[in-house]
């Protein structure tokens, strides 16, 4: 149709509540930029190559940032006046003035172009998404910190390593397959040909263990042991019912410990499978269009697919609630007090890269990432490093004020 949504008055209709959205807003600002920035600023003056790992040679740090240049602005404009690369070079080791990010607000300052890319880039990154569980309508979005420096979307345009936050869809295809959680594995490490999966923990090392108490522990062991069992490809198509994007993933044994790739949407509207008596729910932004006139344009309804059915969905639900009552998203509970009932999964992905949490009630499913621009820029300490650590306060946080907003029907109880 021939409408111009500039001139024409067209009226759309979001899902987005917007106290939730300031909620959201402000969780992660708490968070991200009160606790880990200050945190990750610490560490970052102990490394030589700071913001980037120490697990970096210098050579990789110069390709990273050559890249980042090419990358940019200055360059691009640069090259299209036919400045030379020897006079690009020059210039971005040139200190210029400038206007540079702070969460103080903006700050005028003298430094180059190349260290302000390394500036920038010391600062960490961050996504949240707030579903409506039996509905998929998007609640709240955050794709950033701040969105006037940081515009690249980190809720659905980008996509990171999602870690143990996989191994609930591996746990599904394995309850869809007659499994119980009070079905044990041996918690051994085993190989799997070429490959030795590694665990954070050897808590009941050598003993048969319960599925319940190893998805909340996060037990790799376990997950490759129950990978073992199962096809991958089977295990492939469900991550696609689940609505991840699996394009180009592999069919593999390691993809139980969450290599593949997946935005923060893909991943909440995922976990209303759980929430929703294993009915997905994919992310709706839109309930209407209307015309200058009032009519309606266009109308928009969630779209739904059954993915696991009921009874596998309700023993993924005992698991997922066992994760927060004594696993690895305890400290929701002891530390930030959260009550109502809920499910989740805490993941982190190799060296710290990527940090996140997905939780839900009955009504909510949210999630959030923590992260660097680049998977080389991150906390090399382990206890820092955490999704329970990282991601999972800005859930607290979010649900917090969630409740204590009664104009939003929203009732821990």
């Amino acid at each position: 149709d021939p409408y111009n949504v500039y001139t024409d008055g067209l009226k759309i209709f979001t899902t987005i509540d917007s106290r939730m959205q300031r909620y959201a807003e402000e969780a992660v600002r708490k968070h991200v930029g009160g606790y880990l920035q200050p945190e990750f600023a610490k560490e970052n003056r102990m490394k030589p190559n700071a913001p980037f790992t120490n697990a970096l040679k210098p050579a990789e740090v110069r390709a990273i940032l050559e890249r980042s240049i090419k990358q940019s602005d200055r360059y691009r404009i640069m090259k299209e006046q036919g400045a030379s690369d020897e006079e690009i070079r020059k210039a971005f080791k040139t200190p210029v003035e400038m206007s540079v990010f702070t969460y103080h607000g903006d700050v005028d300052t003298v430094m180059t172009p190349l260290d302000s890319i390394r500036y920038i880039k010391s600062y960490l990154r961050s996504g949240f998404v707030s579903m409506d569980a039996r509905t998929g309508a998007v609640k709240a979005y955050v794709g950033g910190v701040d969105f006037t420096h940081f515009t690249y979307d980190m809720a659905l345009s980008g996509r990171r390593q999602i870690g143990s936050t996989a191994k609930p869809f591996l746990y599904s295809l394995c309850m869809s397959n007659g499994m119980s959680p009070c079905d044990v594995a041996p918690n051994v490490q085993k190989s799997y040909g070429n490959w030795t999966p590694r665990n954070g923990s050897r808590a009941r090392y050598g003993q048969m263990v319960t599925l319940k108490w190893a998805l909340a522990q996060s037990n790799n062991w376990v997950s490759a042991h129950l990978m073992s069992l199962v096809n991958p490809d089977d295990y492939l198509r469900l991550l696609q019912d689940f609505g991840i994007n699996i394009y180009g993933v592999p069919s593999s044994l390691v993809l139980c410990l969450g290599p593949n790739e997946a935005s923060v949407c893909e991943m909440v509207s995922a976990y209303t499978t759980f929430a929703n008596s294993g009915i997905h729910c994919s992310p709706m932004f839109v309930t209407k269009i209307e015309d200058s006139d009032g009519n309606v344009v266009a109308n928009f309804q969630p779209r739904m697919n059954e993915v696991i059915s009921e009874e596998s969905a309700y023993k993924m639900l005992e698991m997922l609630k066992a994760v927060m009552n004594g696993g690895t998203g305890s400290r929701m509970r002891y530390k930030y007090k959260v009550e109502c009932d809920m499910g989740g999964k805490t993941g982190t992905t190799n060296r710290n890269a990527d940090a996140w949490f997905m939780g839900f009630t009955p009504s909510l499913v949210s999630g959030c990432w923590v992260g660097g621009e680049d998977r080389d820029i991150h906390f090399d300490s382990t206890r820092m490093g955490q999704g329970a650590n990282m991601a999972l306060p800005i859930w607290a946080y979010f649900m917090k004020k969630v409740f204590a907003d009664r104009s939003l029907g929203y009732d821990p109880n």
